[in-house]
């Protein structure tokens, strides 16, 4: 059930540095500005989630202060760069997505009963279920007291993706129907789970900060491209990273069950008589999957199966979808940033 963006992105060329989002440029006045930005928004960020009650306060603060790439608060602010980024609406916009993120993860990790969430302890297991829920509850609430001094447009806009958000966990929880392609289902997971909040995100800084209405369009469809690329890319990097450039063990996803791309396109190859995924399959349903020599060979044995390379160029093709979508953009440092952004996720998987 994941809802987070994980890793880095990396870095593409030689002469290109990262901000602290994980958001590569090669421009050093766009990679200040951003800089500056970003650390207004954290100062917006933190007082947001304030609260007189001091339980409310800490579980509020949890995940906040134990930090986060702030990959949607960047897109907001590279969205901006297209046009007036001083305005004070585009630090408010970063704020709201990013609060919606921070509530959808205490959601996610009770319906997961995850032991963490980036490194510290996820909120669960320190006050429970029904504190962490009402406390993802309490910051959809303060998202919405920002959007709304936004305007009736961004609330709008907020209220369709929040229900993208709760559809798209609602269709991971239930699976596919019966007559629903597995592999459609899992692209329309992702892009209501993941896709869909940055797409907002770069969609708003764009619009608040007066883009031209192209520019608008262009950022909501690189962000649902480049959302999705990245969770492919991640279904991916399950099987064939090291713990330290995923932040997780591989086979971390095939433990737990998860429907990553790789075992759907190995469970429809043996359902078409393919020999070798039958075999994968049998190891993924063999029920031993808790232990780690089993895992182990599962994780082999899919990585070396063609539906790992399948999967590795479906995620670069929709990275290179986003990319397509930029063509019209002015030429300036905050479109290259996006196109390197896009770049790296593809180059994740190899």
């Amino acid at each position: 059930m994941r809802s987070d963006v994980r890793g880095t992105g990396g870095v593409v060329g030689p002469v290109a540095t990262s901000t602290g989002a994980g958001l590569p440029t090669a421009d050093p006045g766009l990679e200040s500005a951003l800089r500056a930005g970003l650390e207004v928004v954290e100062d917006h960020l933190r007082a947001a989630v304030g609260n007189t009650d001091p339980l409310a306060d800490a579980a509020s603060r949890h995940l906040v202060q134990a930090g986060g790439k702030r990959v949607r608060p960047m897109l907001t602010l590279l969205g901006a760069h297209f046009g007036d980024a001083s305005r004070p609406e585009v630090v408010d916009a970063a704020v709201v997505v990013e609060l919606t993120h921070l509530a959808s993860l205490y959601h996610d990790d009770v319906m997961d009963s995850a032991p963490t969430r980036r490194g510290a302890p996820a909120a669960q297991r320190v006050w429970g279920n029904n504190v962490a829920i009402l406390t993802g509850d309490l910051l959809f609430a303060r998202a919405s007291n920002v959007v709304a001094g936004l305007g009736p447009e961004a609330v709008r806009v907020q209220a369709q993706t929040f229900e993208r958000l709760c559809l798209g966990q609602l269709h991971e929880t239930v699976g596919p129907r019966p007559d629903e392609d597995p592999v459609a289902h899992h692209l329309s997971v992702l892009s209501d789970k993941t896709a869909s909040l940055i797409a907002t995100a770069g969609r708003f800084g764009a619009q608040f900060a007066g883009a031209a209405p192209e520019v608008v369009r262009a950022m909501v469809r690189y962000g649902e491209d480049v959302g999705v690329a990245f969770q492919l890319a991640d279904d991916v990097l399950d099987l064939t990273s090291d713990v330290g450039d995923s932040g997780k063990r591989p086979g971390t996803d095939l433990r737990e069950g998860v429907p990553t791309l790789p075992v759907l396109l190995a469970r429809r190859a043996a359902a078409e008589g393919d020999a070798d995924a039958a075999r994968v399959v049998a190891l993924l349903d063999s029920g031993h999957l808790g232990d780690d020599d089993v895992l182990a060979r599962a994780v082999r044995a899919l990585a070396a199966h063609p539906a790992t390379a399948q999967a590795r160029a479906t995620a670069r093709r929709w990275a290179e979808r986003a990319t397509a979508h930029l063509a019209g953009l002015p030429e300036c440092p905050a479109r290259r940033a996006l196109e390197v952004y896009a770049g790296s996720v593809a180059d994740r998987v190899g």
